[in-house]
């Protein structure tokens, strides 16, 4: 838990600093790589039910 924590960190402050100085293919790694480790975190299932209900509130 404690290093999937770190490499969700590292790889967070990565993307911002990336997205802020230029967009390329290590930007689309990083944050494919942002995701695979925010998958891992205590944070997933709140992440997934944020995003389940912003999907079923932009039809309405």
């Amino acid at each position: 838990m404690a290093v999937t924590i770190s490499l969700l960190l590292i790889f967070g402050i990565l993307l911002l600093l990336v997205l802020r100085t230029s967009k390329s293919y290590g930007t689309a790694f990083l944050a494919s790589m942002f995701g695979f480790y925010l998958a891992g975190t205590g944070a997933a299932p709140t992440v997934n039910s944020l995003m389940t209900a912003l999907a079923h509130a932009l039809p309405n």
